[in-house]
């Protein structure tokens, strides 16, 4: 072997065994060594976690982020424990997770069985379904009105396979094109690339508020599925999900997570003032008694 080839071997094997005992650690243990919890945000997840300005992080999930951020504090007596904040992407929360870069995503995320076989999540925090959002202009006012149109959504959602196996299934010969996020999924339909978005609900009705001309869009169509979101963790990690769980479960028992609610679904947003209006769905109310962390199908 030549020794060009024995020092990249050499490097190689070294980063993996600095993989696998990063992966050894639980997260408790990993956040303890390094005195830092490092949880990730969206750019373009509202009201969920959102950018206001070009660097702070602000939304429902990131209240929920903080409420677990300070209960670590308060299990491994480090008051002073330092945040490490990540912006992730649909695309690359999963890995960027799996592989202990970061160690907790609230976001905006669905909880299914496929997600469930990489990592872990809490009990669930939010119910939504994918709808369309068009501009007014277009005409299109439900599923069947986009035959041989251009649609988007966002690459590594569940939005995008959902709307691929409609176009299959009814034949109705759409183009899908994926935005790298949500904004940019909404500027191909504001620019006229897309003649409609397909995403969560609740993630539509956020975008359009805070969009360039918010009068000229809609959301129309029934949902096609109903999904939980849930905050994401590395998967055999027990006594961390019971951390997230119980800080989760103390919210809502105390009544801070219906709070929290009221403030990002039926309260003026940050930067436009504008109220979704949105009450709490009846399968969230459910499940704020039964505490359940089952996934979609």
């Amino acid at each position: 072997m030549k020794i060009s080839s024995l020092i990249v071997s050499t490097v190689l094997l070294a980063g993996l065994a600095s993989v696998a005992a990063a992966q050894a650690q639980t997260t408790l243990e990993k956040i303890e060594a390094n005195n830092k919890i490092t949880v990730s945000y969206r750019e373009a997840s509202v009201p969920f976690s959102y950018l206001i300005g070009s660097k702070k992080a602000i939304g429902f999930s990131v209240d929920l982020s903080e409420a677990i951020i300070d209960d670590v504090r308060k299990v491994l007596k480090k008051p002073n424990l330092e945040v490490g904040l990540m912006p992730v992407t649909s695309q690359n929360r999963i890995p960027l997770l799996v592989n202990g870069t970061y160690d907790l995503e609230c976001g905006s995320t669905t909880n299914n069985t496929a997600r469930g076989k990489d990592v872990t999540f809490s009990i669930n925090i939010f119910y939504t379904g994918t709808r369309l959002l068009v501009k007014k202009s277009s005409g299109i006012r439900d599923y069947a009105d986009l035959a041989k149109k251009t649609v988007a959504s966002t690459t590594g959602t569940t939005n995008a396979q959902v709307i691929r196996k409609y176009n299959a299934d009814n034949n109705l010969d759409m183009q899908l094109v994926l935005g790298k996020d949500h904004d940019n999924s909404l500027l191909l339909v504001e620019s006229d690339r897309a003649e409609a978005f397909a995403m969560d609900d609740i993630l539509l009705f956020g975008l359009l508020a805070n969009s360039k001309n918010p009068a000229a869009l809609q959301v129309v169509g029934e949902s096609l599925q109903v999904e939980p979101y849930a905050c994401m963790l590395r998967k055999d990690d027990p006594a961390f999900k019971k951390l997230v769980d119980g800080t989760i479960t103390r919210l809502i028992k105390s009544g801070e997570f219906t709070k929290m609610y009221i403030k990002w679904f039926e309260s003026p947003l940050a930067p436009k003032g504008i109220n979704l209006g949105l009450p709490m769905s009846e399968q969230l109310k459910v499940n704020l008694k039964e505490l359940s962390d089952k996934p979609a199908m």
